[in-house]
C-alpha cells in the first residue's frame, strides 16, 4: 500500500510529463500558470489512493486523477475572479496577474482537457465516470451560487452553511475518492461508502480552511489573512459570532460589516477581538471534529483489510493539526 506522501509524488511525475497545446500562449500560459504555483495536490492524491485502496494499483487512475486537478484549478480560477481574491498560494490570482477575460478564457479550456483525461483508459467506466463528474460539476456550481447568495442574505444558518460548503468543497473531494475506487474496481456500496469519506472530510478540511484563515499564520497558510472577514464572508465563525453576540457586540460587528471603506487590519482586528471573546475558534473545531468522526465510522463499513484503510486515516487526522 503506498502512502499519501508516494501518491502525491506519483502524481506529481505524471503531471510534469504532461504536455497541453501552447498557441495561442495567451491561453495557454495562465492555464500552465496556476498549475506551477504548487499545492499539496489533495484532491488528485484521493483519487490515486481510491483506486489503491482497492486494487493496489493506483497508476491506472492518473489521467483521472489528472482530470480532479485540473476541474479544481478551473473552479479556482473562476472562483477568485468572483471572489476578487489577491493571492493563491501566496502567488498572484490568474485574474490579477493577467485579466479577467483572459483568466475565463484559461480557465474554460482547463474544463475541456478535463473530460479528455476522464475518458482515457476508462473503456466500460467511461459512463458512470462522467455522469459522476456531471453530477460533481453541477453541485460544486449550486455551491459557488449559495455562496454568492449568502453575500447579501443576513438570515444565513449554520445549517445553510454547511449545505453550502458541501457542495461547494466536499463534494469534489468525495467524487475523487469514489472515481479512485471505481477504477480500482470496488462494488457500488463501497464506492458510495468511500464517497461519504470524502464528503465529511471535505466538510472538516472547508471548516478549517475558514479557521485558518483567521487564525492561520499567513506564511504557512499563503492568504491575504482574514480575507474572509474583509469581504464579510459568511463562515461558519461569523454566523456563529452572529448569533452568539451582545448587543454591543452586534453594534460592533454591524459598523465594521456595513462600513464601505476601512483600513482592513483594523476591521480584521476589532471582528478578531470578539471571535476571541465568544471562543468561536473552539466551537468550529469542536464541529471539525465532529466530521471527522463521523467520517471514519463510515470508513470502519468498508469491507476491506485495516491496512488498506491506514492512510485514509493518517490523511484524516492531519485535517485536525494541519497549519496551511
Amino acid at each position: 500500500m503506498k502512502s499519501i506522501a508516494e501518491l502525491q509524488e506519483v502524481f506529481n511525475r505524471y503531471l510534469n510529463k504532461q504536455s497541453f497545446r501552447n498557441q495561442p500562449e495567451e491561453l495557454y500560459i495562465p492555464f500552465q500558470y496556476i498549475l506551477s504555483l504548487g499545492g499539496k495536490r489533495m484532491r488528485p492524491t484521493m483519487v490515486l489512493l481510491g483506486c489503491e485502496m482497492f486494487s493496489h494499483d493506483a497508476e491506472q487512475a492518473l489521467p483521472q486523477a489528472m482530470a480532479i486537478e485540473l476541474f479544481h484549478n478551473f473552479s479556482l480560477i473562476h472562483d477568485d475572479i468572483m471572489d476578487k481574491a489577491p493571492l493563491r498560494r501566496g502567488k498572484p490570482t490568474v485574474h490579477e496577474k493577467f485579466n479577467n477575460n483572459t483568466a475565463i478564457l484559461s480557465g474554460d479550456v482547463m474544463l475541456v482537457y478535463a473530460y479528455e483525461y476522464l475518458l482515457e483508459n476508462s473503456k466500460e467506466k467511461a459512463e458512470q465516470l462522467i455522469r459522476l463528474f456531471n453530477k460533481t460539476a453541477i453541485e460544486v456550481c449550486e455551491g459557488q451560487q449559495f455562496d454568492m447568495n449568502f453575500e447579501n442574505d443576513n438570515r444565513v444558518s449554520v445549517n445553510d452553511y454547511l449545505k453550502m460548503i458541501e457542495l461547494k468543497t466536499a463534494v469534489l473531494l468525495g467524487c475523487a475518492l469514489k472515481m479512485g475506487a471505481i477504477m480500482g474496481g470496488a462494488n457500488e456500496d463501497d464506492t458510495n461508502r468511500i464517497c461519504e469519506v470524502g464528503r465529511k472530510l471535505g466538510i472538516a478540511f472547508q471548516l478549517q480552511d475558514d479557521v485558518l484563515d483567521s487564525f492561520g499564520d499567513e506564511k504557512k497558510f499563503g492568504k491575504q489573512p482574514g480575507g474572509d472577514i474583509i469581504q464579510n464572508k459568511k463562515t461558519m465563525l461569523l454566523i456563529e459570532t452572529l448569533e452568539k453576540a451582545t448587543e454591543e457586540q452586534l453594534k460592533v460587528l454591524k459598523f465594521w460589516m456595513d462600513k464601505k471603506e476601512f483600513e482592513p487590519k483594523e476591521k480584521v482586528k476589532a471582528i478578531m477581538d470578539i471571535y476571541y471573546e465568544l471562543n468561536i475558534r473552539d466551537i468550529a473545531e469542536n464541529e471539525i471534529l465532529r466530521y471527522y468522526e463521523e467520517a471514519m465510522l463510515t470508513l470502519d463499513e468498508i469491507d476491506i483489510p485495516e491496512i488498506g484503510k491506514t492512510e485514509i486515516r493518517n490523511f484524516a487526522k492531519s485535517l485536525l493539526v494541519r497549519e496551511s
